[in-house]
């Protein structure tokens, strides 16, 4: 767990002048974004699109409420550094599970009766 810092009046300087580096987001030259953390981030973003598209597939008005349901699971991640691993591995378990049923509709009428 991190520890908090007390830092002086010069960090204020130090963050206006990353403010104007937010255009560089997004390019080679964003060097927060080669982060284990911002990595994942990127990766998550392209599961997500990869589960709609399963979703969108697979719809039914039989499974519409289990889809918003999986759907809506990246709205649980919250947090930064180990507050967010936490947060993500509970919404990974659960889509798993989701998924499953979605895929299988015999097990997601068993476990809904």
């Amino acid at each position: 767990h991190l520890k908090k810092r007390e830092w002086g009046a010069w960090m204020m300087t130090a963050l206006g002048i990353l403010a104007k580096l937010k255009r560089l987001r997004g390019t080679p030259f964003d060097v927060f974004g080669y982060g284990g953390e911002r990595r994942r981030e990127r990766r998550l973003i392209a599961d997500f699109e990869a589960t709609v598209d399963e979703l969108l597939g697979g719809l039914t008005t039989d499974n519409h409420g289990l889809a918003v349901e999986i759907a809506r699971l990246p709205l649980a991640i919250r947090g930064f550094g180990h507050v967010k691993e936490g947060t993500l591995a509970d919404a990974e378990a659960r889509q798993r599970d989701l998924l499953e049923s979605f895929r299988d509709p015999a097990t997601h009428q068993t476990a809904a009766e």
